[in-house]
């Protein structure tokens, strides 16, 4: 939005959307004056909101009333104002580190750990998309002999998430290991482990259901057609329906109790949306940031009638996405009120698709 303002007017809008953020009431020049260094009078001070009302950056909600901020408003402020807080940026990244457990848990239950962090953090509902299987790359890969005739097979994937199949080998091959020493069983399953992990490692699961598996050294070719039925298989099962991504949420209880959300009609739709029809979040979440002239920001930012989906239009949506490597594999926003603390949920979305980033990354 090309809006021209000087100096005191953007200070001016500064401080009235600062204002509204922490009270939710309209604000008038008398308070502006008491709570802000201005350095300027109050008829001065009604003067520069008349024209930042005329711009459509403020607006009265009633005649008699003060003013608060226009989803215009709030873009130039977003856009020109502010910085986010790095002090809430760091917060949120030791909390994640403190509280989620990666050597412990699954990925799925790491996401909804720190989806409950920042919901908690932010006061706001938090959305986390998990990473679609089809993205998962082998990390490693363990035979192991359970007894006579039968290996299991553990495939562990690059977001930890882990597989095991149980293998019945052929015939023959279960009588020549019947008749091998337990030791030398052991031995020559690690170095095929080893083997394949040495080929394999680094490729996503559907990748290895269409490997030529004749290129495999001939010593181990005999588990070469079983393997591959496994392989296929394990991707049959991870490989997602196009709109299976699953998002988790939290912290909706925390945000339907702002002001904004007083209206029964409104929440309904809203969790409606939440309950029902969360695949139609996906393409607002899982959006690409644009950097801003500075290249510092890297979070998309939707605020009220700039989301084109009609329950949340009221709203505003900050999101960012996180990535294996380059490769964008998930989201992670923040949805609430256009009366939102902008530097912080900023801050925090940031240091979330950060986090995450590093840890699939490690």
């Amino acid at each position: 939005m090309q809006v021209q303002l000087n100096d005191r007017q953007q200070h001016i809008l500064w401080a009235t959307v600062r204002h509204y953020i922490a009270t939710a009431e309209p604000v008038g020049s008398k308070a502006l004056l008491e709570e802000y260094n201005l350095g300027v009078s109050s008829a001065t001070i009604r003067n520069a909101m008349g024209v930042l009302e005329k711009a459509g950056l403020l607006y009265q909600p009633h005649t008699s009333a003060g003013r608060i901020p226009s989803d215009s408003g709030y873009r130039i402020y977003v856009d020109r104002l502010i910085t986010p807080s790095d002090v809430w940026g760091r917060q949120v990244e030791q909390l994640l580190q403190e509280q989620l457990k990666w050597e412990d848990w699954s990925l799925e239950a790491l996401l909804r750990g720190a989806a409950q962090i920042l919901a908690k953090v932010s006061g706001c509902i938090t959305l986390i998309t998990m990473p679609s299987a089809n993205m998962a790359r082998l990390r490693h890969i363990q035979l192991i002999q359970i007894e006579s005739g039968r290996i299991m097979l553990i495939v562990v994937t690059d977001t930890y998430e882990t597989q095991s199949v149980l293998l019945d080998l052929p015939t023959s091959e279960a009588d020549t290991l019947l008749e091998s020493d337990p030791e030398v069983i052991e031995r020559e399953l690690q170095i095929l482990s080893n083997f394949l992990n040495s080929q394999l490692r680094g490729r996503s699961l559907c990748e290895l259901a269409s490997l030529d598996w004749n290129q495999l050294d001939c010593e181990f070719q005999q588990y070469g057609d079983r393997l591959k039925t496994v392989f296929a298989d394990i991707c049959r099962r991870t490989q997602p329906l196009p709109t299976s991504t699953q998002i988790a949420i939290r912290g909706v209880s925390e945000v339907l109790r702002q002001p904004e959300f007083a209206e029964l009609q409104q929440v309904q739709t809203i969790l409606h949306l939440l309950e029902e029809e969360q695949q139609q979040l996906l393409p607002f979440i899982f959006e690409e940031p644009e950097l801003d002239s500075n290249s510092r920001r890297r979070v998309t930012i939707r605020i009220g009638s700039e989301n084109t989906l009609e329950p949340i239009r009221g709203c505003t949506l900050i999101s960012s996405t996180y990535r294996r490597g380059t490769v964008p594999v998930g989201s992670v926003g923040v949805l609430g009120p256009t009366r939102l603390d902008y530097e912080t949920a900023i801050a925090i979305v940031e240091a979330a698709a950060d986090y995450l980033s590093e840890a699939l990354s490690n």
